[in-house]
């Protein structure tokens, strides 16, 4: 695209001559990206300046530098000025977000786009509204925790919810795929940082809300007002998918039409006479259409919410009720959540991300509903995160498991003994012990469970690394535990 026409009506100071009919052929903000003939916006962050990167940037291409007014350019770039476009705005941000839309042809706008928000739940429905749209016949594009998808392709993913331009390049790539859904988790912290500004979703869920992320939004109605964010921003023909049995749900506002599900509230969807077993559920949906019964392998409350979540999108979107049925009971499980790990020793090993004191209490409860037996927990809390959940997590455990090895997470740049320090604080009982290393937490766990009892490893779900302070490892859980049982 011209740089005349990129930055048409949005940069009123004159452009030099020579640089009209440039062709921008890259537009970016992460200077480690390949730069070639590129527009780079040096933007500023937390802990970083933007112009810091602009050389860097410089050597891999970009041909053009956006940087807020007051920067002393000459200084940063040396001889290199004269070889390069300044342009000099108020708020790189904002400029980014207008070209940066206008670069990728506004993609948001020619796909159907649905953001799910929520401290839990996000990912199990991304993975079960995917395969409700492939049953429907129709292609899907997911951005989510575990990795991004377009059919059998996969991305690694860095973050929940990608930056503004990597949304809007993917987006790019599935309208020129002519994908027609792409299911999206939107995290508060893009919410809050508006880097889902200019994509027009289609439709909006909500989980729950529980603490989580207080590190980053200090009080829960600051994390409240991120997750609503999705809400505002509706259109009027937009649907608003909400869990009615969560407080903060009933709170939510948006101008288009709400679809309210719940299993204890009255609602639109309900889910009614449940039935939890070991290697899953059986329940009813009551909806305005009638009334369907779903078996699936998930097991537990929390998974019904998720279920009823994608169910009431399906139905909001006016699909057969009976392919939408299919679309759930095809899908077996999701990566790191609660998932089992076979073996030939009788044991109910499962696998899940809970992180959360929530999270940990979704799956604890869920699993206490349907054995008898003894649970054996491990777990741990991530470093540089929420401390006050440390605490929490660990009084979960207490009174849930009946026996814990307390370990390490991703300790990051902390001690991990002084995080377990803190966890066990929290403990109302002496069930548990102490195990620093997580491949060690593991096999001892291994080790204590007898036939028929249940081992429930937290906290990591689907990721295959540990990040520690100076080094990140693999870290493959179901390898570890493989190798255990041989």
């Amino acid at each position: 695209m011209l740089l005349s026409e990129l930055i048409k009506g949005f940069y009123i100071k004159p452009l030099p001559a020579a640089w009209g009919d440039f062709e921008v052929r890259m537009v970016s903000c992460d200077s480690r990206e390949d730069q070639a003939d590129g527009l780079f916006v040096a933007l500023s962050g937390f802990k970083f300046k933007g112009e810091d990167f602009i050389k860097d940037a410089l050597s891999r291409g970009a041909k053009v530098i956006v940087s807020g007014g007051g920067n002393d350019l000459i200084k940063i770039l040396g001889d290199d000025i004269h070889k390069v476009c300044i342009l000099e705005v108020d708020d790189p941000k904002a400029f980014l977000q207008v070209i940066g839309q206008r670069f990728y042809g506004s993609p948001s706008q020619k796909i159907k786009s649905i953001g799910i928000t929520g401290t839990n739940g996000k990912t199990t429905i991304t993975y079960l509204m995917e395969s409700i749209i492939h049953t429907i016949g129709k292609t899907c594009g997911v951005v989510g925790t575990i990795n991004h998808r377009v059919g059998d392709k996969t991305i690694p993913s860095k973050n929940t919810t990608p930056g503004f331009l990597d949304n809007q390049r993917f987006l790019s790539q599935l309208v020129e795929a002519k994908v027609d859904y792409c299911v999206m988790e939107t995290s508060s912290h893009a919410l809050d940082q508006g880097r889902l500004k200019g994509i027009d979703f289609t439709a909006g869920i909500f989980t729950n809300l529980t603490q989580d992320h207080l590190d980053y939004h200090k009080d829960m109605e600051s994390y409240f007002k991120a997750k609503a964010l999705l809400f505002r921003g509706l259109g009027q023909n937009a649907a608003a998918i909400i869990n009615v049995d969560d407080d903060y749900g009933k709170r939510l506002l948006c101008q288009g039409p709400i679809w309210r599900y719940a299993i204890d509230e009255a609602a639109d969807v309900r889910a009614v006479n449940i039935h939890y077993h070991l290697s899953g559920s059986r329940f009813e949906i009551a909806f305005p259409q009638g009334q369907v019964t779903i078996n699936t392998r998930f097991i537990g409350k929390h998974n019904v919410y998720n279920i009823l979540a994608a169910f009431t999108w399906g139905v909001s979107q006016e699909f057969d009720p009976v392919l939408v049925q299919k679309g759930i009971e095809r899908l077996t499980h999701v990566p790191g959540r609660l998932e089992p790990v076979n073996n030939d020793k009788g044991i109910f090993i499962f696998i899940d991300y809970a992180h959360t004191e929530d999270g940990l209490v979704n799956v604890l409860k869920a699993l206490r509903a349907v054995t008898t037996s003894k649970i054996i927990l491990v777990f741990g809390c991530g470093g540089d995160r929420d401390r006050t959940k440390r605490p929490k997590m660990a009084k979960a455990a207490s009174e849930l498991a009946d026996h814990s090895v307390v370990t390490s997470d991703n300790p990051r740049s902390e001690d991990p003994q002084a995080i377990i320090d803190e966890i066990l604080t929290g403990f109302t009982k002496k069930n548990y012990e102490v195990c620093v290393d997580r491949t060690e937490a593991i096999g001892r766990a291994l080790k204590l469970a007898q036939k028929g009892e249940v081992v429930l490893i937290a906290g990591k779900g689907h990721e295959d690394y540990q990040i520690f302070r100076d080094k990140t490892i693999p870290f493959n859980e179901r390898e570890i535990i493989k190798e255990f049982l041989r």
